[in-house]
């Protein structure tokens, strides 16, 4: 009887053993995995951003390639440009405090 409880605890200890040895193998690469998991959800987001903003930026080319009054007025508001006849006026904003 003390001989066969002597191999239910050995037999106990070794599989506590392996579980320990396989625990220690395999947890770092779980936590690994769901670290990746984390990172590939994060860029797949910037993904579906980047592609909606370059879906938008398409569109604004197409227009500035066939739109001459679109053109002028980007032009015009983003660059500063002026016809050769006009004469360019710079408003610039006053102190909106009274001064004693």
């Amino acid at each position: 009887m003390a001989s066969l409880w002597k191999i239910i605890i050995k037999r106990a200890l070794g599989l506590i053993g392996i579980s320990v040895v396989l625990a220690v193998l395999f947890v770092p690469s779980y936590s690994k995995i769901q670290e990746l998991k984390q990172k590939n959800k994060d860029l797949e987001g910037k993904t579906k951003k980047l592609r909606i903003e370059n879906a938008l930026l398409q569109q604004e080319l197409k227009r500035l390639e066939s739109d001459n009054l679109y053109q002028e007025k980007v032009l015009r508001d983003k660059m500063g440009v002026v016809r050769k006849d006009e004469i360019p006026i710079k408003v610039v904003p006053g102190d909106t405090q009274k001064k004693e």
